[in-house]
């Protein structure tokens, strides 16, 4: 519990994935995708309960081998790659709330495919949360400016177009106002932006910006390039201790 405010992570992990099947036990750097997130929960003293939602036996078995319990199974509908968060957290607060006979102020959403997070990064949102009375607090990356959407193209009978014509205008990136994207480390949405508003954004969501590198794991390049900032940390850690 943190400042009275009972807190309930929430580890979506689906059976179901097209870039890499049973993408969340995926073995990164030899331990499965899913062990990354119960290692970060290991560290926050203030969740009070943190379960897995998952449709998949297997990924229920890992899953509380790495110490996320797994006391309730998604039903398919809920199983699908086209079922929004929104609905996956709905049903794991309110089975949860049935099963632990209380009721959930925070929610954490904790994906699996953010195995780099630290503690720290959750720790944020749900302090930023509380302490600024938002309905949602997201985890955000700067966006490169070679992928700024200003600077996107599309392909349109045969011919190259500027996916927004503003980027017409563009001549230097120093013209292109910073952009952010989600990068799947913490979501922390208030119980009544998800029951009343029905949204894990709110009207009122706030940000906690990491700049540390992180991999969000969708293929098989992702485990690559999480490895190597893996190893890229290691090495720099081991040449700080000499």
């Amino acid at each position: 519990m943190y400042h009275d405010k009972r807190i309930l992570a929430v580890v979506p992990a689906r059976g179901g994935s097209k870039g890499i099947p049973l993408k969340n036990i995926h073995l990164l750097a030899g331990k499965p995708l899913i062990a990354y997130t119960g290692d970060v929960l290991k560290h926050l003293p203030e969740v009070d309960r943190a379960v897995v939602s998952t449709d998949h036996d297997g990924i229920a078995d890992l899953a509380e081998q790495n110490g996320i319990p797994a006391p309730f199974r998604r039903p398919p509908d809920l199983s699908g790659d086209r079922v929004a968060d929104w609905d996956v957290l709905l049903h794991a607060l309110q089975a949860m709330e049935a099963i632990d006979s209380c009721i959930y102020d925070i929610v954490l959403m904790l994906q699996p495919t953010c195995p780099l997070r630290t503690a720290e990064h959750v720790r944020k949102t749900f302090e930023k949360l509380i302490e600024g009375h938002f309905d949602s607090v997201w985890t955000l990356s700067p966006t490169d400016s070679k992928a700024h959407p200003l600077k996107q193209l599309i392909l349109q009978d045969g011919n190259i177009d500027f996916y927004d014509a503003r980027g017409r205008n563009i001549i230097s990136r120093q013209q292109l106002e910073p952009v952010y994207h989600r990068n799947g480390a913490s979501y922390a949405i208030t119980r009544s932006c998800i029951l009343e508003q029905r949204s894990i954004m709110g009207q009122n969501c706030g940000f906690v910006v990491i700049y540390d590198a992180l991999a969000n794991i969708d293929t098989l390049d992702d485990i690559r390039y999480a490895e190597f900032i893996m190893i890229s940390e290691h090495h720099d850690q081991s040449s700080n201790a000499c």
